[in-house]
């Protein structure tokens, strides 16, 4: 393999790993927001069956 053809190889191999890389980012950032909203879902249920009760 020739230097040329190598570095070639490598900078493809460099765009993959960071598209990989911004792919696992986004999953995690999508996770994480999924887990946000339902503790804040929780949250509101347990205000307002507080309110009920001591009504």
């Amino acid at each position: 393999m020739g230097p040329e053809l190598h570095y070639q190889v490598m900078i493809n191999r460099a765009t993959e790993l960071q598209e990989e890389a911004a792919a696992h980012r986004r999953a995690r950032e999508a996770q994480s927001g999924l887990k946000a909203q339902q503790r804040s879902g929780h949250r509101r249920l347990r205000a307002a069956f507080g309110k009920l009760r001591t009504s």
